[in-house]
């Protein structure tokens, strides 16, 4: 049970979330109605000045809405479970799977536009498999394992070139940023004063 301080701030711990879910929409709606599909060239484009800003660009991108709903519901969920350690967890873990994940995948991915969201839904599955071991916490270790028997197969799927069209590049640096950041996570918990 949840004593009541803690309820209180559950909705304000997943508020920076939803605004992030409802920007992704805006952002496609905008895309779609007003663009005609054409931001998505803003995407990470491997090696290429022009696509360096993609980095930041690419997780607000989508090739169409059946695009951006299929990541909604697994960055809901996942993104959930990370903002529930904290906003300002929430913050860093998606700020630098975003970064570290987009600066992988320009480069080392393959000649394309790379964009989605499924660059922090990856890393959010890593990052939570791996922070309780590096933490060091039981609940964490647990919830860890609740992912990896859910999304375990999605995870192993989705990093190598199995399907066309898809990113797996950013699939891949998104997970390795996500256990990048789980690492760092763990690292400054035990390296705080006690």
């Amino acid at each position: 049970m949840v004593d009541r301080p803690d309820a209180e701030r559950l909705p304000a711990r997943v508020i920076p979330l939803a605004g992030f879910v409802v920007l992704l929409w805006l952002v496609e709606t905008f895309d779609q109605l007003v663009r005609d599909g054409a931001l998505d060239a803003a995407g990470i484009m491997p090696r290429d000045l022009r696509g360096l800003d993609g980095i930041f660009w690419a997780p607000l991108l989508h090739g169409g809405f059946g695009h951006l709903m299929a990541n909604t519901l697994p960055l809901i969920v996942l993104g959930v479970l990370v903002a529930l350690q904290g906003p300002g967890r929430w913050l860093f873990v998606t700020a630098f799977i975003a970064v570290a994940g987009g600066l992988g995948t320009w480069l080392f991915a393959r000649p394309a536009v790379h964009i989605g969201a499924s660059i922090i839904v990856f890393g959010y599955i890593t990052y939570l498999i791996s922070v309780g071991f590096f933490e060091r916490r039981l609940l964490g270790i647990a919830v860890g394992i609740a992912i990896l028997f859910v999304y375990g197969g999605t995870l192993l799927t989705g990093i190598f070139p199995v399907r066309s069209g898809i990113s797996w590049e950013g699939h891949l640096f998104g997970a390795l940023a996500g256990f990048g950041a789980a690492w760092l996570v763990g690292r400054s918990r035990h390296a705080a004063p006690t």
